[in-house]
Formats: structure tokens, C-alpha cells, sequence
């Protein structure tokens, strides 16, 4: 499909990049390769995921001019000198940054603090089971972009960087952060990649159709990017490229009539509406992906009632009872639907967690951040995965409660223009 604008009808440009250097990417699609699972996404439980990590303490909501508080940004410089190995001097630091806030009314991260920041922000995202590899997070630096034009090409490419042939990378595309004064652009979608008749997307594709789209007819057509450039002004739109969207259809490792039900997902969550916070700068468009975990799909997204609602569907291809509840056709058709969803995407060579496996690797990584002397502050009702939670290795203990406070983070926003908040 061709890109198409509210008010832009021209070829999008090509703009530079800068991508922070990271650790190798993890390994490829499959269930049984390590790797994070679609973290910072999490179950969508109501939606999204929280944070956690150094000691933290409240701090004025601004600083001066509206600008950043000082002491969220010498938490930070603190907290990157202690950690970066850099041998940073982290008075002299805060000296740059005293004085350029009283300036400007605000500061600008350098390439080390924000990528480190965008990291440890996944890090302390406490409703993510797949924060093991928090590390090797792709972080773009984008911060020069704010033309509605520029962001929609940058997150098709973020789309495409992260898709990687089916080896899913986990990535980070920041852009203009908030000023004093001028507030950034923000992406109204969810996700950068959700369809049009997800039950959880009627607002947004109802929105679209109001700016002019003519798609989400059909079953399973990408709604287009949505970018607002401020309160005042709509919303521009991009429907996404072809070549963006990287998706997986689903058939079954038994049952050859399971494909005619015609279910398919695309490989890459990447969360578009939440604002991440960086010693007291707030970037309101940073959309970020890791990959998958089975159970998202094939618990959630395809049969929570309020979504797509396909039990009953996958119960009659496989003949199942339906007559009583006492027949668990309900969790027989779960555990199908969840099978299909590994098995299609390992045949397709795209990454994908199952939830078993990822539960032992939380726990590796609760035992790995003990030895560095931090905390993993977790939310049980995320953690635990919701398709057989008391089979898994994370259901049967306690965890370090989450602190809302702790930064760095993505927040979650009540809508675009909304005030960020932590859990």
C-alpha cells in the first residue's frame, strides 16, 4: 500500500540517524533460541509496562522556567558515572547541566546518557518478564526530527530495522524530547503496527476513517501511523508500507484445518504511547520493541473477548465439546491457539518466546542483577504469563514491589497530551 497523508502527498525524505552502539544482537527465531520476549510489551493486561531500578526519591514535578528538576537530572548523572565505566566525572557534569538549565530552562543528554538511559529504562520496566537482555537494546538517536514527514519514515524504518529478516532486535527510536514551552509531537497509535478491526483499536481507526483513510474493512489491515505535531493541529497519517509490516500467518502443527481460519500476526510489538523520562527530560515519541512471547498472541490479543475472540472458533475446528464449561474446551482451544502461534513462527524463522522458557530466564535474570547489588522490582499479575501461570517458574514466589518514582522509565500517558505517570 502507498504512503498517504492528511495534508502531504510527497515522497518522504531520507533523514540522518544515529544508532548507539550496542552488544551484538541476540539470537534468531525460534522457541528455543534465548532472547527477550516483546517486552516493553508485556501482556496487555490493561496495556503496557512499567520500570524500577537505583534508588530513587521524589522530585519536584519542574525545574527552572518549566524546564527539567535538578535533582532528577543529578539522580541520573549519578546513577550513569556509577555505572558506564566511562570514569565520569559526575561533578563536572552536573555543572554543565546547572548551568545550561538556567540558560536554556533545560538540557540535552549526550549519546552515552540517553542510549544508557533508553536501556536502563527496560530495565527497570517492571511489568516485563523479558528484561534479561535489557543491554542490547538498538537505540536510535533522533532527537533533530520533529516534521510529522520525518517521524513517520523513521518508524517505518524502526520497523524494518527491528524486523531483521525474522531475527527480531529490540530497538529504540527516540525523537524530540518535551521543552519548556514547546511540547514535542506525540504518536497517537498504540502500537506502531495494530489492525484496524482489533476491537482495542476502534477510537484510533475511527479517528483515521475521520481524517480520511478508507481502509480497516478487512480483517487484519495495519491501521495508519498517526503523528500530532501539537494539541492544536490534527493528527497527519501514513499508512504503512508493505515492506514495514512484517507478519506471520498462523496454521497448526497438527491440524491442517486450522489454516482456513485465516488468523495471521505480525512479528514486531513495538509500543508507540508512552513517554520516556531520562533524568527529568520527558520523551513523548519513543517508540520501542522487543519480541514476542506466544502467550500474547495466542492468550491475549487472539482470545481475550474484548479483542479477537477466536476460542470458540478454534474449539470447532478441533470438534470440541462447547455444550458445558466442565469440558475445558476453553483451555483446550487456548492451548491449540498458543501452539499455533510458536509453531508458525518458528517455521517462519521469526523470533518468539514461549512462556515456559522465558520464566526461567526472569529468574536468571533476577539472580544476574542481585550480583551487581540491585533490585528487579516486578508486578506478579504481569509477570506470572496467562496461560498455564502456576506451571511456570515465576508463579511460585514472591517479588521486590514496584516503585512508580524510579527512573528511568516509560511511562504510561492518559492520552497523547496526557501526564505521564509510572504504576
Amino acid at each position: 500500500m502507498s504512503l498517504l497523508f492528511t495534508r502531504h502527498r510527497k515522497p518522504l525524505r531520507a533523514v540522518p540517524v544515529t544508532t548507539a552502539p550496542v552488544a551484538p544482537a541476540p539470537a534468531p527465531a525460534s522457541a528455543s533460541v534465548p532472547g527477550p520476549r516483546g517486552c516493553p510489551v508485556v501482556h496487555q493486561r490493561p496495556s503496557e509496562p512499567t520500570h524500577a531500578v537505583p534508588p530513587a526519591r521524589a522530585v519536584p514535578p519542574t525545574g527552572p522556567a518549566g524546564g527539567p528538576p535538578l535533582p532528577a537530572a543529578e539522580q541520573f548523572v549519578r546513577l550513569f558515572a556509577a555505572e558506564s565505566g566511562q570514569g565520569i566525572d559526575p561533578e563536572a557534569r552536573l555543572r554543565e547541566i546547572r548551568a545550561e538549565v538556567a540558560a536554556e530552562g533545560t538540557y540535552t543528554h549526550t549519546a552515552d546518557e540517553l542510549a544508557f538511559g533508553a536501556r536502563v529504562a527496560w530495565r527497570n520496566a517492571a511489568r516485563c518478564i523479558g528484561r534479561l537482555y535489557w543491554r542490547s537494546m538498538v537505540v536510535r538517536d533522533l532527537r533533530h526530527l520533529r516534521r510529522p514527514d520525518d517521524i513517520a519514515e523513521q518508524c517505518f524504518e524502526h520497523l524494518r530495522l527491528a524486523a531483521n529478516g525474522g531475527r527480531i532486535r529490540p530497538v529504540v527510536s527516540i525523537f524530540a524530547p518535551d521543552r519548556p514551552g514547546r511540547p514535542a509531537p506525540r504518536l497517537l497509535n498504540e502500537q506502531l503496527v495494530r489492525y484496524g478491526d482489533d476491537p482495542n483499536s476502534a477510537e484510533r481507526a475511527a479517528l483515521a476513517r475521520e481524517l480520511g483513510w478508507k481502509g480497516g474493512e478487512g480483517p487484519f489491515e495495519p491501521l495508519p501511523l498517526l503523528v500530532q505535531s501539537s494539541p492544536e493541529r490534527p493528527p497527519d497519517w501514513y499508512e504503512l508500507p508493505d515492506d514495514a509490516v512484517h507478519e506471520v500467518r498462523l496454521t497448526h502443527p497438527t491440524e491442517p484445518g486450522f489454516a482456513a481460519l485465516g488468523l495471521r500476526w505480525y512479528s514486531v510489538p513495538a509500543v508507540s504511547d508512552m513517554t520516556l523520562e531520562i533524568g527529568g527530560i520527558q520523551y513523548p515519541c519513543a517508540p520501542f520493541n522487543g519480541w514476542y512471547m506466544g502467550t500474547e498472541i495466542g492468550s491475549r490479543n487472539l482470545a481475550d473477548r474484548d479483542r479477537y475472540d477466536r476460542l470458540r472458533a478454534v474449539a470447532e475446528v478441533f470438534g470440541l465439546d462447547t455444550s458445558s464449561e466442565r469440558t475445558l474446551w476453553r483451555d483446550r482451544a487456548l492451548v491449540e491457539l498458543n501452539a499455533a502461534v510458536l509453531h508458525s513462527f518458528t517455521r517462519e524463522q521469526v523470533t518468539v518466546a514461549d512462556h515456559h522458557t522465558e520464566s526461567q530466564r526472569f529468574l536468571t535474570h533476577i539472580e544476574r542483577e542481585k550480583r551487581y547489588g540491585r533490585g528487579v522490582p516486578a508486578d506478579w499479575s504481569w509477570i506470572v504469563p496467562p496461560l498455564s501461570g502456576g506451571a511456570t517458574a515465576v508463579f511460585h514466589r514472591y517479588y521486590d514491589a514496584p516503585d512508580p518514582q524510579l527512573r528511568p522509565a516509560y511511562l504510561r500517558r492518559d492520552g497523547a497530551w496526557g501526564e505521564p505517570h509510572g504504576a
